[in-house]
């Protein structure tokens, strides 16, 4: 895809597009209460989800001081545990780090690896960078930097993340290509200058017809082939 001849540096969200977020954080709940039926394992899904949306954003309109994502998965983490009245410390705090054994997506480690071979490939992760050191390791990913929002004290889509991620390539903002599985991050990473590319993942948010990204892909492979070609 000539679009894509003048990228320099991909930079990757983590998060929901190199690993299944939601499935992880699902399975851990399973693991973690007695006996739930799954229409209580969405409950508390949606439960620690939306604690975390609801903090990132109260963090950004400043009404909440920054804090790491670790901290915010252990406030999910102590909810869930008590909507589901699981007492035991261990389980508890077994389930707040959850974030830091998600599976990857069947074609993640695989692509990233492809693509490292061609080009410098960064993670940018609202994870902070514990998450992000343990996940690395535990999903076994190529890549030549991952970067952490926590390095900014900052969550995506705030613009700073971005910049944190261009400065760190070195080169024009246009010459760095953002894959994410959120069209909401990619939206951000587009008002930042960077290009965007959207891979789908099932538990992602597609674009609407207003949003016009660089590239569609239905997975890792299509892109690693319009990137390389081949």
């Amino acid at each position: 895809m000539a679009a894509f001849r003048d990228i320099d540096v991909v930079v990757l969200d983590v998060l929901g597009t190199l690993v299944d977020e939601p499935g992880g954080l699902r399975s851990a709940i399973r693991e973690t209460v007695p006996a739930p039926g799954e229409e209580t394992v969405d409950d508390l899904l949606d439960l620690w989800l939306r604690h975390g949306e609801r903090e990132q954003r109260r963090i950004a309109q400043g009404r909440r001081p920054y804090v790491t994502s670790e901290t915010l998965d252990a406030e999910a983490a102590r909810k869930v545990a008590g909507r589901a009245d699981v007492t035991d410390p261990a389980a508890v705090t077994r389930l707040a780090t959850a974030g830091q054994r998600l599976s990857p997506w069947a074609d993640s480690v695989t692509g990233v690896e492809q693509l490292a071979r061609r080009l410098p490939v960064f993670g940018l992760s609202n994870a902070g960078r514990t998450t992000l050191e343990r996940l690395s390791a535990h999903v076994g990913l190529r890549r030549h930097q991952a970067l952490s929002g926590e390095t900014v004290r900052a969550y995506k889509p705030a613009p700073e993340v971005y910049r944190l991620a261009t400065d760190t390539a070195g080169c024009p903002p246009e010459r760095v290509l953002m894959v994410a599985a959120h069209a909401w991050d990619l939206r951000g990473a587009r008002a930042a200058g960077m290009r965007t590319a959207y891979v789908h993942r099932p538990a992602g948010d597609p674009p609407t017809r207003r949003d016009h990204f660089d590239g569609y892909f239905d997975g890792m492979g299509e892109l690693v082939t319009a990137l390389t070609g081949g």
